[in-house]
Order: C-alpha cells, then structure tokens, then sequence
C-alpha cells in the first residue's frame, strides 16, 4: 500500500491528512492553529506544520505529500529568500483602493478579463503588490520576489532544495497569470508593481517537483479551492458551496470564463481545466457572532433558526460585517432589515444570519451559473456546513439539492489526492463520502426566490456597485 499526505495550509490553521494512496481512506491526522490577523509572518506556517507533524508517527510510510493553501496571500522575499514583510492575507482589504486603480489604469474590468479572466479585487495579489509599492517603498525596494502562501510552504518543506514552484491554479488568483496560455503577465506586474519580480515556476499538476529532507516526495500543491474541488470530485454541472471563515461557490469549466462584473473570478482549477468561482469574506463568524448577540450556544443557535420559517418573517440579516468582495464592496458594513414588532424574535434573527450568508452566496451562484452552464446541484461543505440549521435552510435559499458532504477536511484530502497522482502517475478515483441529500421542496423553491429578490433588492437599494 502506498500512503501520501495532504496539507491544508488555511487562515485559521494546518491541518494534515494522511491517506491511502489507492482508496482515499484516511489513516491519520494531525492539526496546529495559526495567528489570527491578515497580515502574519509567513513563518508561522512552517510553525504551525512542524507542529501538527509533530508525533513522527503521522508521516511515516508517506511517499509522496502535496500542500493546498489560503489563495491570494502576498509573501515578498528579498533576494535570500528570506520575507521582507509579515504576508498579507487574502482577507486584508487595505489594498482596496489599489484595486480600483489598477482596473481603472488597464483600461477597465473588460481589459482585466481579457488578459486575465478576473477583475482585481482587494483580495488579489496583485492589489497587494500595489499597495506595497504605494505604501513601504523601503520594503518594496527590497523584494526580489512573490509568491503564495502554498508556494512559500511547498519551498520551505523541501529545505529550500529547489526554487519556488506554484501551480497555474493557484497562481490564476494573483491576477498577473493568464491561464489560458500558462504565463504570467509581466506587463501587470510592472503595472502594480513599477518593476518586473522574480515568480514561482508554475509545475505541471501532478509534476513532483522536489522532496522533503526526509525523502518524501513533494507534488506542485495548489490552491485551497482548487484543492477542495479535488477532494470533493468535482465535475460539470454540480457546484461546490463551502462555508467557513469565508464563503466560496465554484464550479469546473472547460474554458476559461471572463465576467466584467468581478463577480465571477476566472480561475484555474489543479487538473487543466478552469474553475470559476465566487467568494464571499462573510461565513461561520457572522454565525458566531449572531449566537453570542442572542447568548445562546451553537446547539441553541440551530435550534432556534429552525423554529423560525422559511424567509424570516421578513427579517433581512445583510452579512456585511467584514465588508464584502462579492459583490465588491469593501467598506459595506451589516444591517437587519425589516423588523417590527411582530417577527422581531431571536427565532428569525437566527434564521436571518444563516439566510443571509446563504443568500451572498446563492447570488453568486446565479452568476456562475451565467459563466460555467447550468448548475443541477449543490456540494455543501466547510466548517459551518457541519451545522444542521445551515443543511436544513440551504435548500430554501439555493432552490437547489444539496449533497453534504462528510469530508470535512476536503482541501487537504485534495492535496493528498494530487500528491497521489504526482506518485502514480494517474488521478485516483477517491470516493466522497456522503452525509445527507436533500432536496429542495416546491416551497423551498418558491422561497429561495422570494429571498433572493428580497435581499436583492435591500443591496441594490442601499449600494451602487451591484
């Protein structure tokens, strides 16, 4: 039996999973948490690794090992290698302005899609390395390099053996890569930047591309979504709707897409085709939020979403506590809307905060289905999805079926599937397990409409840029 890890490098932390290379089944595990902020030393990752690797008997027998990471993140490198700055994080939205110049200075969104498939948002590095160009002009004159936060992992994991190395799904989020040529722009480059960079090579998808001190083999890695499509088996016409930190909604395409209004992000995925996708910055901490407002405990949360109807009594939760990058609108901030006196009750404030998070992303997938054909179901995974509030309400909001998943740890089972075929040479055929199905009711139905025309209208009402 041959046996590889994956490695999901995320905001919150490092999760491992080891598996057998064959079948997927998952034989150990190992976790470590990682600095809160969105902006950290990149060496905290390798921290965060050494620790959840920790007991030597988690990699033992491993052959080969693939990383998925946080998409986006800025990490700059002066000419040893080493970070000049702590990394910005796809969820710093200081960059915000930066990305409205930069579309502004191509020639406008249509210009952006074309080059790149995406229109740059404050989430995307090459935002970031306008900011810093902008901002910490010492810093800037130092970087030599850029690269992702899985691309710094996978180079520090071979020892610095080899040089950096990124995955053309991964480095379809910078908004300097044209995936459909497979080379980077390095007119945008000098555009955000005042100067050309030095960037990771981009590896084929099941290329090995080095190995650890230890003899393991390393495969490319990847994105974290583009991790997650592989662990969830991914194909046409299903969409994967992952609620965690963030929000995400993508499917797989056979070309590259190419929306002006930035709401879809024209992405690779890790396999050589595309993955459009959508993104959402508000997910499971509204929901925490909301349970700590009401003084009640997760359990007492669901338990009072699912007492309240489909729709709230009216009661519209716009989730804007972070801002918002889809659609974008970084400087939005949350409201409840539609109260009185007869629906304002913990039961539809509950409902209200799953529905409105369920709605960001419904929206988005109304646009992705524009872009990627038509979508017939809905996977719903991630952290919050574990919630049987959210399962239960999600086929009222997304008028789709769901599958929920059981894989909760989907990035880095994704890895240890591409480390997988880096090893054998073919893509294994890994099976998903399954929680639940549901399907959507004629009232569901009726009532994923009436939300979406709802909280649609409150946004258009309230902001211009949608």
């Amino acid at each position: 039996m041959s046996i590889v890890a994956g490695v999901d490098s995320s905001t919150q932390s490092c999760k491992i999973v080891v598996c057998d290379a064959d079948t997927g089944e998952v034989l150990r595990t190992g976790r470590a948490s990682h600095p809160n902020g969105t902006a950290v030393p990149a060496g905290a990752w390798l921290s965060a690794y050494r620790e959840a690797s920790a007991d030597p008997s988690l990699l033992a027998e491993v052959e080969a090992m693939a990383v998925g990471g946080q998409q986006h993140g800025m990490v700059a490198l002066d000419e040893s290698g080493e970070p000049v700055r702590d990394a910005l994080l796809w969820n710093d939205n200081r960059s915000a302005s930066d990305a409205v110049d930069l579309m502004i200075e191509l020639g406008g969104a249509e210009a952006w899609v074309e080059a790149v498939g995406s229109v740059p948002v404050a989430a995307m590095t090459v935002s970031k390395i306008r900011w810093l160009a902008r901002n910490e002009p010492d810093n800037a004159a130092r970087t030599a390099q850029v690269v992702l936060p899985h691309d710094w992992l996978t180079w520090q994991l071979g020892g610095r053996s080899f040089g950096p190395v990124t995955d053309r799904g991964d480095a379809s989020g910078t908004c300097y890569f044209d995936a459909t040529t497979n080379l980077y722009r390095d007119d945008i480059v000098e555009l955000a930047f005042g100067r050309q960079l030095e960037l990771p090579r981009v590896a084929e998808p099941q290329e090995l591309v080095g190995e650890t001190p230890e003899g393991i083999g390393l495969a490319a890695g990847t994105g974290d979504n583009m991790a997650a499509g592989l662990g969830l088996g991914l194909t046409h016409g299903s969409a994967v709707v992952s609620l965690g930190t963030s929000g995400t909604a993508f499917a797989q395409s056979a070309r590259q897409t190419r929306d002006p209004s930035g709401v879809v992000a024209g992405f690779a995925d890790a396999t050589g085709a595309f993955l459009p996708l959508v993104c959402t910055l508000n997910g499971a901490r509204n929901l925490a939020g909301t349970a700590k407002l009401l003084g009640v405990d997760f359990a007492e949360f669901a338990r009072l979403a699912l007492s309240a109807p489909a729709g709230a009594e009216g009661v519209s939760f716009i989730p804007y506590l972070e801002g918002e990058r889809t659609p974008p609108l970084p400087y939005a901030k949350g409201e409840m809307v539609g109260l009185d006196l007869d629906n304002f009750t913990p039961a539809n404030i509950a409902r209200a905060a799953i529905e409105g998070i369920l709605w960001s992303l419904a929206y988005g997938l109304r646009t992705l289905a524009e872009y990627a054909g038509a979508l017939d179901r809905v996977i719903l995974t991630g952290g919050a999805a574990q919630s049987t509030a959210v399962q239960q309400i999600a086929p009222a909001v997304l008028g789709l079926p769901v599958t929920v998943t059981a894989v909760e740890e989907s990035v880095a089972i994704g890895a240890a599937r591409q480390a997988a075929w880096a090893l054998g040479g073919t893509l294994p055929d890994w099976p998903v397990p399954q929680q639940r199905e549901l399907e959507p009711t004629e009232a569901d139905v009726k009532a994923a409409e009436e939300i979406h025309q709802r909280y649609h209208g409150i946004v258009t009402a309230h902001y211009t840029r949608i």
